[in-house]
């Protein structure tokens, strides 16, 4: 008998090191949640009020398979006059269940079985997940710390085959929380325009962003060739509405537009009605809170980033993006600690409560590095980066 699809799918090391936490916690030990990218900030005071006069007016009801066409509509405003996207019309702009939902329904509208996807390795898990499950095959490029993590343009043409369907696109990056360059973006898009091959542009932490780098929506950039470029964007982060799961993706062409509307049919028949009129208040409201949520976040990055400094045999990567600190271990380290993988570590972590995630995870050539988020609140930051510094240093 063949092999399942769905058995080829992992659970994934986030949900198993939450599961530990949630034992380690239950004998308890504190828990400092630093395996998670959950911000940890309510939403805007007019988006729950947006949600709850939705629900008192009784707009509980099925809605367009799309989206609500408000909402539709400032989506595609936003992405024409902040991130200079030249959509044509409102009826490109799909609202997804999240951005991973929209992953979901992009890759199954682009792939046919065996096409080949480039993503850059480290990478977040459910994006070369989902294009299995779409019966694509993810075609990993390793991204290094010498380079800042950069999508290295010439390893991507040397990864082009005849399979190739598209290059995915993830800035700012989560693992890492590298930015790439208006040069590299620019460079990927001169790739794909040669070998014809869509772009896959993931922008879910366009809005978690420090000085002086700046984020350059791909489809921005792309000329005649922004007709091949799907854009994807998230509420969860921008607007710390993870849980209400509302995302979207701008997608051009008569095919993929029909596609679309097929597969958010077959999959979730449209997004919740009251979350997608929060959704609307959010674009519409007081943008005020992006950049309280991002000083707070510098905040916490900070923290973290001092705990970690001096460390023998840990290098760590300043985070120019997202709310992730990403580091690499250098043999010294293991030595010390008396362990052989990050995954003997994550275990001392996870016994001391502290969340994280093995940089393996995220693809194999990450076999020496971790990830520790700042989304939670800074006293938890705080103190689980007391600990981590401790139990790093051998103490």
């Amino acid at each position: 008998m063949a092999t399942h699809i769905v058995d080829t799918l992992s659970l994934g090391k986030i949900v198993q090191i939450r599961e530990r936490l949630f034992k380690v916690a239950a004998s308890g030990t504190k828990v400092c949640r630093l395996e998670s990218g959950d911000p940890s900030f309510e939403p805007p005071a007019h988006v729950i009020e947006a949600i709850a006069a939705a629900a008192r007016a009784g707009k509980t009801h099925y809605v367009p398979n799309a989206g609500i066409p408000e909402l539709r509509a400032a989506l595609a405003h936003k992405a024409r006059h902040v991130n200079g996207i030249p959509v044509a019309s409102n009826e490109n702009v799909f609202v997804t269940h999240g951005a991973m939902h929209a992953l979901f329904a992009t890759f199954h509208v682009l792939l046919d079985e065996g096409d080949e996807v480039i993503i850059p390795d480290p990478m977040w898990t459910e994006v070369a997940e989902n294009i299995r499950l779409a019966r694509g095959r993810a075609v990993a490029v390793p991204l290094r710390y010498e380079d800042d993590y950069e999508y290295d343009p010439a390893a991507i043409e040397a990864a082009v085959t005849p399979r190739t369907r598209a290059i995915f696109i993830n800035t700012p990056h989560n693992p890492t929380g590298a930015v790439l360059s208006h040069a590299t973006i620019t460079a990927i898009i001169d790739i794909a325009r040669r070998h014809d091959l869509w772009i896959v542009s993931d922008e879910a932490y366009e809005h978690v962003i420090y000085q002086p780098w700046q984020h350059h929506s791909v489809a921005s950039l792309a000329g005649d060739w922004a007709q091949r470029v799907l854009s994807i964007f998230s509420f969860s982060k921008s607007h710390a509405m993870a849980g209400l799961r509302v995302g979207c993706v701008i997608a051009h062409g008569d095919l993929l537009v029909e596609r679309l509307h097929k597969v958010l049919r077959c999959s979730i028949n449209g997004v919740s009605s009251v979350a997608q009129w929060g959704a609307l208040a959010a674009l519409q409201g007081d943008p005020s809170h992006h950049a309280i949520m991002l000083a707070e976040y510098a905040a916490r990055r900070d923290l973290l980033s001092a705990a970690l400094q001096g460390i023998d045999g840990v290098r760590v990567f300043e985070p120019r993006g997202t709310f992730f600190t990403w580091i690499e271990l250098e043999p010294q380290l293991f030595a010390r600690l008396g362990v052989q993988t990050t995954d003997d570590i994550s275990e001392l972590l996870c016994l001391q409560g502290v969340g994280n995630t093995p940089g393996d995870a995220f693809g194999p050539a990450s076999v020496s590095s971790m990830r520790f988020s700042f989304s939670c609140e800074r006293a938890m930051v705080r103190d689980g980066a007391a600990v981590l510094r401790r139990v790093l240093l051998g103490e």
